[in-house]
């Protein structure tokens, strides 16, 4: 099992940026592959990015391509997602998931264990 805790959000201007930051307990914290989702009122949840176990493969939503990064750093057992030129659309309550599957995976159900969220406010 893996607890998840997520920072790094607030609110930013159109054009800012925010680095989130996932937390990660447990030795075995390479062992997963890693994503990310948010969730906008009024909306169901959606992937954002995925990270496989050892870092070497990422997936990106379509609307976050080229804007966003998603990266691993095992030894401090912690996933990070870099947030670019934010839009007014990227507002959502961001989580963190860990997969016991290895590779990068972008579909809601190949996750086991989340984080509580933080949100993330982006104003025109």
């Amino acid at each position: 099992q893996v607890q998840l805790v997520e920072s790094g959000g607030g609110s930013v201007q159109a054009g800012g940026s925010l680095r989130l930051s996932c937390a990660a307990s447990g030795h075995t914290f390479s062992s997963y592959s890693m994503g990310w989702f948010r969730q906008a009122p009024g909306k169901e949840r959606e992937f954002v990015a995925a990270i496989s176990w050892r870092g070497g493969s990422t997936v990106y939503a379509d609307s976050v391509k080229g804007r966003f990064t998603i990266s691993r750093d095992n030894g401090k057992n912690t996933v990070y997602l870099q947030m670019n030129s934010l839009k007014p659309e990227d507002t959502a309550a961001y989580c963190c998931a860990a997969s016991i599957l290895l590779g990068a995976r972008p579909t809601l159900d190949a996750y086991h264990y989340w984080g509580q969220g933080t949100q993330v406010t982006v104003s025109s």
